[in-house]
């Protein structure tokens, strides 16, 4: 948790510090932008110019006979080029990239040279000259003239620029606000959640969890309250089990004494031929025998009070449709019989409402697949359903040694068959299973048939239908 909080904020910071570098280095290149992209333009116009001047003895007619003078195409962000000769009798404006006609200050004559002083005003010259009217210039000086070049520059590279600036920005906005929203949405919960399962093991148990609006931890964090509440309730019934027990035995240990105490006076009586009357004896016999019912009454209600308190389920039966409880052991099981290469089939089956408690129903055909793996020969498993007056529902696996005398006995608590080898159990499940059928007004039997040369084991569970 701390390494993410961490991470996030060096993230945060590392984005900060970029976006400080990018802006500084923007703001750096566009103030050196225009002296690094013109000049090396207006070098080489130069160098072409005074070359110009000195074969042509005269100054370029406009910049597209420069631009042919020189063999190329034209100069990166050059606009026109404005020239008079350092006496200011005469100037020129050229045809600029952008396709502006000329404006002739004078009539050129054919020799491409200025006309002369007193056919325009000089001062009017030389003042729109060097009149800048908002735009870039820079001015070249020869032997004989003086070159006014204006440009602009291109703000392309520029937009590039912010664009990647802008491109790598959201891109680190992006980063910090999944992390955040990681840690927000995910870690944050999961660590009120990390002390969970170990205050459960300490068995505190009752602290109820906050509920939260969390897509990812709403039903987990609602799983685990009803977790710790079923625990709780199991650790108060527990308790008062416990206590109930140890009343009852207490009572009992009581009651029990005094007709023990008897018998054990007549048994000493008797042996000490205390009694010589026959029908004194008779009666003493009697006696005992009354005594040692009353303690074997004792002894049942020991019994039945201990297979309470695994008899006590909560079920909490309704209408349900059966499919929903077929599908959740086709995909329970599926994949496990796949693993263990047994044959396993649902056949078809038609979906009706039937009274039951779809939780404890789920459990029911567990121990029923579960004992079908365990003791049949491991081939085929089929479940078979049938709609009489009853919904039936037939669990059959191939392989069973069972003999037909022990069917009678394997719904009975802690009965295990002679065909149970080393598989470990306990005995209680198929008689677990009938205690919850009955419940909900179902029941479940149990039969052996014989299909060529195998014996199949056939469980039926019945509902009722609704």
């Amino acid at each position: 948790m701390k390494d993410m909080k961490w991470l996030t904020i060096k993230v945060l910071l590392l984005f900060s510090v970029l976006a400080l570098v990018l802006v500084l280095s923007a703001w750096n290149w566009q103030e050196g932008q225009p002296a690094q992209l013109y000049q090396v333009s207006l070098n080489r116009m130069e160098y072409a110019i005074r070359e110009f001047e000195t074969k042509n003895h005269r100054a370029a007619k406009d910049l597209q006979e420069l631009e042919t003078f020189a063999g190329i195409s034209g100069y990166q962000g050059i606009t026109s080029l404005f020239w008079i000769d350092r006496q200011g009798e005469s100037a020129q404006k050229t045809i600029d990239k952008q396709g502006d006609h000329p404006e002739k200050l004078q009539d050129q004559k054919a020799t491409g040279k200025g006309a002369k002083a007193d056919d325009l005003d000089v001062e009017t010259t030389r003042e729109k000259f060097w009149n800048n009217d908002g735009q870039n210039y820079a001015v070249i000086a020869t032997e004989t003239h003086y070159y006014k070049v204006t440009y602009h520059f291109s703000h392309s590279e520029k937009k590039l620029l912010f664009w990647v600036i802008g491109e790598a920005l959201l891109f680190l906005a992006g980063i910090a606000m999944l992390l955040w929203y990681l840690w927000h949405k995910l870690l944050l919960p999961f660590h009120r959640l990390s002390r969970l399962p170990y205050e459960l093991s300490k068995g505190n148990l009752t602290v109820p969890l906050l509920e939260q609006k969390n897509h990812f931890f709403g039903r987990f964090l609602w799983g685990m309250d009803l977790l710790r509440e079923n625990l709780e309730h199991q650790r108060q019934r527990e308790l008062a089990l416990q206590k109930e027990k140890k009343l009852l035995l207490l009572s009992l240990s009581h009651d029990i004494k005094t007709p023990l105490s008897a018998i054990k006076l007549y048994a000493s009586a008797l042996s000490r031929n205390l009694y010589k009357d026959q029908a004194k004896k008779q009666e003493v016999a009697e006696h005992i025998s009354q005594k040692s019912d009353e303690i074997e009454q004792y002894i049942s209600e020991i019994v039945c009070a201990s297979s309470e308190d695994f008899l006590d389920f909560q079920v909490y039966a309704k209408a349900v449709y059966i499919q929903q409880v077929l599908e959740e052991i086709r995909a329970y099981y599926q994949e496990k019989m796949r693993l263990n290469q047994i044959s396993f089939r649902i056949l078809d089956y038609p979906n009706c409402l039937v009274y039951a408690d779809p939780d404890r129903l789920v459990e029911v055909l567990q121990n029923v697949v579960e004992n079908a793996m365990k003791y049949g020969d491991g081939e085929s498993i089929e479940i078979q359903i049938d709609r009489e007056e009853e919904y039936l529902i037939s669990v059959q696996n191939s392989g069973c040694d069972l003999p037909q005398r022990e069917l009678l006995h394997i719904f009975d608590s802690f009965f295990r068959g002679s065909n149970v080898t080393n598989q470990a159990g306990s005995g209680l499940g198929l008689y677990i299973c009938r205690q919850l059928l009955h419940q909900m007004e179902g029941e479940v039997t149990a039969s052996v048939e014989r299909k060529g040369n195998k014996n199949f084991m056939k469980v039926v569970v019945a509902l009722r239908v609704i």
